[in-house]
């Protein structure tokens, strides 16, 4: 008798339709597979491209692709109309340029000046009939001026250069004059995102001695400065931190370049905190315009303050203080802007502001550079766009004299087509400017 195995097979042939169908079966789940496996690898890629993509813009006018997420109703699709269903459609994409919130103005025409002697980024000016004081700045992060340079405006020359004192703030100002003194408030003392100071000082431009004035109550970066009514105003900038808006707002009684009094006094607070916003008194009125919410800060344990990036909201408010010593919200820029606090001038009962940084590209989220000139009327309170500088630039410092606008200094953009910011440049330019 045969012994039973433990398998049975009804017959020792092999059946080939079953060999047909395991390699049948093999193949198409090695086709699967492999199906899978590109398919992860694309969307892996796709995913890599994207991140680098948007987070870098090239020097050549990028064109980018922004879906249309506004769906659209489709009332009469073929397959959906006849069971009354209605289905969407997605619009078409829009392109957005990187220089789309560039507006339309003139094209002027710019001649060449001598350059300053060093190029300066959030440097600071004040102009005294024809002669243009221009304040300290970055060269670079890891470089601060700590002198003032001197222009000629009759001469179009740089004819001095004044030294700073060691306690002075070196970027980030308040300044302002009487026509003679110049006084310089707060600030940042040193590279990078180091902290500030409070101490203040006059500068006599004849003899050119400083002196110091009372600290500020509390150290400010970039702060609305003016003098008004026989007052030294000083509000918004940002806290210590160098980030958090400030909305105090102190003023100090001051004659001749001397504090007629020791300690600063409260005034009413801002309505909007920040820094880096121009401060323009005319007559009775104080105005204040543009600026920002947040700035760069000091990486947290860097022991040399390296700047790290912050949210920052950047607008065009716009409020006036009178002998009431209430504020007025009066009509925005027509964008905003920021990094203007000595890019103005006043010709004509206007306010003629040049240059400044914008809000930052929607899609790439880089900083976009302002390039057009704009006109405040102080007699209508309205805004036009009069012009274009030779390029964006920010923290242009600006002068005006025998009918020529100049302006020297700041970080210009990559070109014609790519607004982000780039070189820091100590260039000066003017046109001649007519306002009826």
């Amino acid at each position: 008798m045969a012994t039973p195995t433990r398998f049975h097979h009804p017959n020792n042939h092999p059946n080939p339709h079953s060999a047909s169908k395991i390699i049948i079966i093999f193949c198409l789940s090695s086709f699967l597979a492999l199906a899978l496996v590109a398919n992860i690898f694309r969307a892996s890629l796709s995913s890599n491209y994207l991140s680098i993509a948007t987070n870098w813009v090239d020097s050549n006018a990028p064109i980018l692709l922004i879906p249309n997420s506004t769906a659209t109703p489709h009332t009469k699709d073929k397959d959906h109309g006849k069971a009354g269903k209605s289905g969407k459609r997605r619009g078409p994409d829009r392109f957005l340029s990187s220089t789309f919130a560039d507006l339309p103005a003139p094209e002027w025409h710019w001649e060449q000046m001598p350059s300053a002697p060093v190029p300066r980024l959030d440097g600071y000016s004040v102009q005294i009939n024809n002669m243009f004081y221009v304040f300290g700045g970055y060269e670079h992060l890891d470089h601060v001026h700590s002198h003032v340079d001197v222009f000629d405006f009759n001469a179009n020359k740089w004819v001095d250069e004044i030294k700073m004192p060691k306690e002075m703030a070196n970027s980030h100002l308040g300044v302002a004059t009487d026509g003679r003194y110049i006084y310089i408030v707060s600030g940042q003392y040193g590279t990078q995102c180091r902290g500030p100071t409070t101490a203040s000082f006059t500068l006599d431009t004849v003899t050119k001695k400083w002196k110091p004035l009372p600290p500020l109550p509390e150290p400010r970066y970039a702060p609305a400065t003016q003098l008004w009514k026989g007052r030294l105003h000083v509000m918004g900038g940002s806290k210590e931190n160098r980030h958090t808006p400030g909305l105090e707002h102190w003023s100090l009684a001051v004659k001749d370049g001397e504090a007629l009094e020791q300690q600063w006094r409260d005034e009413v607070p801002i309505p909007r905190g920040g820094p880096h916003r121009a401060c323009v008194a005319v007559g009775d009125r104080l105005f204040v315009i543009g600026g920002q919410e947040g700035d760069f800060m000091a990486k947290p344990g860097s022991p040399i303050f390296k700047c790290s990036r912050r949210v920052e909201v950047v607008y065009g408010d716009v409020y006036m203080l009178e002998a009431d010593m209430k504020w007025k919200i009066l009509p925005a820029m027509p964008k905003a802007n920021s990094h203007i606090e000595c890019a103005w001038v006043i010709v004509n009962n206007s306010i003629v502001i040049t240059g400044g940084t914008t809000e930052k590209h929607p899609v790439t989220k880089r900083m976009m550079l302002v390039g057009e000139v704009f006109r405040f009327d102080l007699k209508t309170m309205t805004w036009s766009v009069i012009g274009k500088l030779p390029y964006r630039i920010k923290t242009t410092l600006a002068g005006f004299w025998n009918g020529w606008l100049y302006f020297t200094s700041g970080q210009r953009d990559r070109g014609p087509d790519n607004p982000q910011p780039k070189q820091v440049v100590g260039e000066m330019w003017r046109t001649k400017l007519h306002l009826s």
